[in-house]
């Protein structure tokens, strides 16, 4: 059994179900203290955080990503239990495999095979971790990030070990993502009987044609990294669950996926403009997620090119899709960011499984980008 494998088994064994470690952390100090790494704990609330550097010269380069996992959906829909690593196939079956523990396993047994033939290298590398990538991240990398600013440890290069690959590892890379901005919309109305609308206002109806034109806005064009931002209804709830009753008010939550070519104040005020223009009586409440970042050139793209290549023989194609990740929080400090791991196929599904060449793979072009930057 490979050493990635065995990690990689390790890890998934711990049922770490968002916002729990279940000691995997712990794995990955044990694993690098030998190899110079210092370790520094930083909790917060119910998420576990770890920040394990070696060196301090310039550039730091940083592996990111999270220990934690999404639940498991139906039992009796796994073909073997999801915290039972099994290999059937030439494929590890279990939760977190592909999201991201299986990443994880990779840059672990990189790290320890670069480090044992360069232990001289240039630079800093450090390796992030946190408990809090699934769930709503108010307490992992965010908070991990505002430590290190407050000291100004600045990070150079952050590569997320989040699956970006889409038929055969690393043919895609992630130089960037949209933002996401939610919404929580109460439109009220006056509540009554089915039978004499005259005496009640129904919001539904009132909300219609508002509905409507806020799913039709063209909010922007995108750009030549980002496709156009796009308003998604995410669910719409009503009355009483009686038949004759008109409700006495809606609500409604929405989300905005979107790119460069705008911010959230923008949104927010042709949002709110629109509903104005209805004569809506209503209250909104926003939550961002995380703004759009975007690295569209430097050295660690380049590097990523050249170590996929030298490993597969294959170029590979920069791309901004996917829904959010942690490295929102690490590109506003001015660092490099992009997004490089397994094939994201089988995320957050029943029987979420990695190759298991995959992983020898993704361990190779891992070890191959560290050389390219710090050998």
């Amino acid at each position: 059994m490979s050493a990635t494998l065995e990690l990689l088994k390790d890890l998934i064994g711990r049922e770490s179900v968002t916002p729990k470690d279940e000691g995997c952390q712990d794995v990955l100090a044990a694993r690098l203290a030998p190899l110079g790494f210092n370790e520094e704990r930083l909790n917060f609330a119910d998420t576990q955080n770890i920040w394990l550097r070696r060196g301090d010269a310039k550039p730091l380069f940083v592996f990111l990503g999270h220990t934690d996992v999404v639940p498991t959906g139906p039992l009796e829909a796994w073909q073997s239990p999801p915290f039972e690593p099994t290999i059937r196939g030439g494929r590890l079956y279990g939760r977190g495999a592909a999201d991201m523990k299986g990443s994880i396993a990779a840059f672990t047994t990189a790290l320890e095979r670069f480090l044992t033939k360069h232990p001289d290298h240039e630079g800093s590398i450090a390796v992030m971790m946190t408990s809090d990538e699934e769930g709503i991240a108010t307490h992992g990398v965010v908070k991990v990030v505002e430590v290190l600013e407050a000291r100004n440890e600045k990070i150079d290069w952050c590569l997320v070990g989040e699956p970006s690959s889409d038929k055969k590892i690393g043919d895609v890379i992630r130089v960037g993502r949209r933002g996401s901005l939610c919404a929580k919309l109460t439109v009220a109305g006056i509540q009554g009987h089915v039978a004499y609308p005259e005496l009640a206002e129904n919001p539904i109806h009132a909300f219609a044609p508002a509905l409507k034109e806020l799913t039709e806005e063209v909010w922007d064009k995108g750009n030549a990294f980002f496709p156009p931002t796009s308003l998604q209804v995410s669910n719409i709830h009503s009355g009483t669950g009686a038949e004759n009753i008109i409700p006495g008010s809606v609500e409604v939550l929405f989300n905005l996926r979107f790119c460069t070519e705008l911010d959230e104040e923008t949104i927010k005020q042709r949002t709110q403009a629109i509903l104005d223009r209805h004569g809506l009586n209503y209250a909104i409440q926003w939550r961002l997620s995380g703004n759009p970042f975007l690295t569209s050139k430097g050295r660690l793209i380049d590097a990523a090119h050249e170590a996929i290549k030298t490993v597969t023989g294959y170029d590979t194609h920069d791309d901004t899709g996917g829904g959010t990740s942690d490295g929102r929080f690490i590109a506003p400090t001015g660092a490099e960011v992009i997004e490089l791991g397994p094939l994201n196929e089988s995320i957050h599904k029943v029987n979420e499984n990695v190759g298991l060449q995959d992983l020898e793979t993704l361990s190779a072009i891992y070890e191959q980008l560290l050389i390219k930057l710090l050998a």
